[in-house]
């Protein structure tokens, strides 16, 4: 393997491609601490921030995805993407990559077209069970393909394919707190069921409009909730809570800083479908309701979600549904250790371990292959 080895990452868009993104490159320095790495991304998008205050040095294409409601504003974005290409050329050969890893999102398609096109060999890592459009463009150029799923090869060429799982945030898993600990840092009862309720760092209107729609019957009904509400929603929904009669087992917070905590605190959990954020539940063993956003490409999230209610790993409610049925479910849940038992256990058995480590192995192995070519 060279002395001095250069990988480029790149990708992003949504935490659930940046943070396995960051997972990834730790895991590299980890094994060998003298690893540089650069991050691609696309400017304005959320990764020119969180990559940066993981410690890493990012650059930014000005590339963005396709407008499907507006064809005439594609002549735009197919500008961007031709100046994309020639910037990404011009990151590749300045800092000499010997390997690429592309983690999803706009800009790891012109960052890892451009490094194939130069020979320098591509891994790809592709989260969710129905692959996205970059990565399914990628593929037959990549060397390796990093998958969470079986059945992958529907998508991608077998001789490919590695099961690797995905990165997750380890601090998730290394949390010291006890259950009773965790449950006293939200200002809840150790001895009441939890329910934590999920809508990401945004929010989500349907399951937060499913909460406001059941207050009665959470003020009823004996449980604790931790309630995420996403910064775009947190001022209304405290307004409406204001109104109302004081409900000490609801804690609504626009973030949660130390989700470790949050998720030693849950018996149950209610989130969105995303890759990573299953991953998460897959590992802690926690009986998780799925409700899978609408608004993604492919419609992916409701593929992950029966991915798991397959295999009776997880629960699954539709977003139009949500509203009627969601807190209901959750209530009668939360109440049944036979269930709360039967979801922990089967969803543990789809866990992944070690991740990071094993893609890590993969970007050494390849990079080890490019150096004896060149000898």
């Amino acid at each position: 393997m060279e002395n001095n080895l250069r990988i480029i990452i790149s990708g992003g868009g949504t935490g659930g491609h940046i943070f396995p993104a960051v997972a990834i490159a730790n895991a590299l320095k980890a094994k060998r601490p003298d690893t540089e790495i650069l991050f691609v991304g696309a400017l304005g998008r959320m990764e020119m921030q969180r990559v940066p205050a993981a410690g890493y040095n990012i650059k930014g294409l000005p590339i963005c995805g396709f407008n499907r409601k507006n064809l005439l504003k594609n002549f735009a974005v197919l500008f961007k993407l031709w100046k994309s290409q020639r910037m990404a050329k011009k990151i590749i050969k300045d800092f000499k990559p010997v390997v690429a890893v592309g983690v999803g999102g706009y800009a790891s398609g012109p960052t890892l077209n451009q490094c194939a096109s130069m020979g320098i060999p591509c891994l790809i890592q592709e989260q969710n069970s129905y692959a996205g459009v970059t990565n399914k463009l990628l593929a037959k150029k990549a060397s390796k393909i990093c998958v969470a799923y079986e059945g992958m090869e529907r998508f991608f060429p077998k001789d490919k394919i590695v099961l690797t799982g995905n990165p997750v945030r380890q601090q998730l898993l290394e949390t010291q707190l006890t259950k009773a600990e965790a449950l006293r840092t939200f200002g809840l009862e150790p001895s009441k069921k939890t329910i934590l309720i999920l809508g990401g760092s945004l929010g989500a209107r349907t399951i937060n409009d499913s909460v406001m729609a059941h207050l009665d019957e959470l003020q009823n009904s004996g449980v604790q909730v931790i309630w995420q509400t996403g910064k775009n929603y947190f001022e209304n929904i405290k307004q409406q809570l204001a109104e109302k009669s004081p409900m000490p087992a609801l804690k609504p917070t626009d973030f949660i800083a130390d989700m470790g905590a949050a998720y030693r605190a849950a018996d149950l959990v209610i989130s969105r479908a995303g890759a990573s954020s299953i991953s998460e539940f897959c590992l802690i063993g926690k009986p998780v309701i799925l409700v899978p956003s609408p608004n993604v490409a492919e419609d992916h999230q409701t593929k992950n979600a029966m991915a798991l209610v397959n295999r009776q790993a997880a629960q699954f409610v539709s977003d139009a549904e949500a509203p009627q049925k969601l807190i209901p479910l959750a209530l009668s849940t939360v109440k049944n250790d036979q269930i709360l038992g039967q979801l922990s256990h089967n969803i543990k058995l789809m866990a992944l371990r070690n991740s990071a480590e094993t893609i890590a192995n993969e970007v050494f192995a390849l990079a080890e292959k490019q150096a004896n070519k060149k000898r």
